[in-house]
This record gives structure tokens, sequence and C-alpha cells, in this order.
């Protein structure tokens, strides 16, 4: 698989500039980036997408088709699945309950299991093989709409809620709670990353904001 780049922010002249390197003279200006000062030196941004099959005992999301960066255009159907602990990921299509070794590369990722719950830890994998083998997933009862991929992630997520004596989640809360806020940082990475694929850089007027908000 391909290596994504990784996007970087600098500072100069009138703002913040964002690119996937730091060039010799500053694209808005021209001039010589040489000589920055230590508080304009180039900073990493954060990817907010995980290797799937390095997060163990997470709920993940990922385009039903390709990736991300890559192919997501905000419209396309998206997939989700939960990880083992060896980071195989359980998921419900119209084919059944697959269990994928690759192709999860790339995925907004929600922990489920605190790093000190052992016992669950010790359990988790007996319980996903046992729930994904009941009859409530066969293949023919696959519908896109009302028990797809997020019924069997979701189900399974308040099964193991059960056993630890917790209350079940609604899928408008567990949503609301865990899954939005990781969507939304990732889809104003992916709008950053593909400005920066088509332009080379983009470049945030900081002196305009300023300006623009003292007016306000």
């Amino acid at each position: 698989m391909q290596m994504d780049k990784r996007v970087v922010r600098f500072q100069h002249c009138r703002g913040e500039i964002y690119g996937f390197f730091v060039p010799e003279l500053c694209p808005v200006c021209g001039e010589s980036l040489s000589h920055r000062r230590l508080e304009d030196a180039p900073v990493s941004i954060p990817s907010p997408f995980t290797d799937g099959h390095q997060a163990k005992c997470s709920f993940l999301v990922k385009p039903t088709k390709g990736t991300f960066l890559r192919d997501y255009d905000g419209k396309s159907d998206l997939h989700v699945g939960i990880t083992s602990t060896a980071g195989m990921v359980y998921n419900y299509r119209e084919s059944g309950v697959c269990q994928d070794t690759s192709g999860w590369e790339q995925a907004v990722s929600v922990a489920l299991v605190q790093p000190d719950m052992y016992s669950l830890i010790d359990q988790w994998d007996h319980y996903l093989e046992h729930f994904s083998q009941a009859d409530t997933w066969d293949p023919k009862r696959y519908n896109e709409n009302d028990h797809n991929c997020y019924t069997f992630a979701l189900t399974f997520i308040n099964c193991v809620l059960i056993t630890q004596g917790s209350r079940q989640l609604s899928k408008n809360e567990f949503t609301e709670r865990f899954v939005l806020p990781r969507t939304k940082r990732a889809s104003k990475y992916i709008t950053l990353y593909q400005e920066i694929s088509e332009n080379h850089f983009y470049i945030v007027d900081t002196a305009q904001d300023h300006t623009e908000n003292d007016n306000v």
C-alpha cells in the first residue's frame, strides 16, 4: 500500500501555510524560508486515521471502496467493523461476517476497551468469535438499511456492555458521542489534504482573519 504524505504547517508573512513539505521560498511572498524564527518552525499535523489492524478492541470506520484520502468524496458509503486483540477486523456484509487481516490500514478508530480492563481483554476474542457465528448474521438476513455492518458492530458493543453490567447505547447516542467527533475531524483533514494535493499549498491569511474578527 502506497504511503500517504504527511501534512506540515509553517508560518510566514501573512499567515499559516499547509503543505506536504517546506519549500525554500515562501509560496506567498517569494522570500527565503531558510532563516525562520523558532516559533515559525514547521509543525507536523497529526493524521486522524489509524491502521485499524494495529488498533485492538476497537470500532473502525472506513470507506466501503478505496481510502479516505484518495477516494472519499464526503458522500460515499462507509463500512464499519470491530477488531480483535490481534487486529483482525470482524465486519458484516452481503456475504456474511468477514474477518479481514488487511484493507483497514486507513480508518477512523474508536477504542472500546481501556488498557487496564484485563479480564475483558482476555475474553474479547471469545466474545467476538461467538457473537459473529450467530444466525442473526446469516448473509440472507443482510439489509443495507436496517441490518447491516453498523447493526453488527453496535449490537456486539451492547452485548459487551451487558456483560460488564453497563447501560446499552442507542445508535444515535453511540454515533454522536463517539463517532461524529472523530469523523468531523477526519473530514476537515481530508479537505485540507485534497486542497494541498490540487494546489500544492493551502494558505490561511491570519492577518485577514484577525481584521474580520475585529470588525465583528
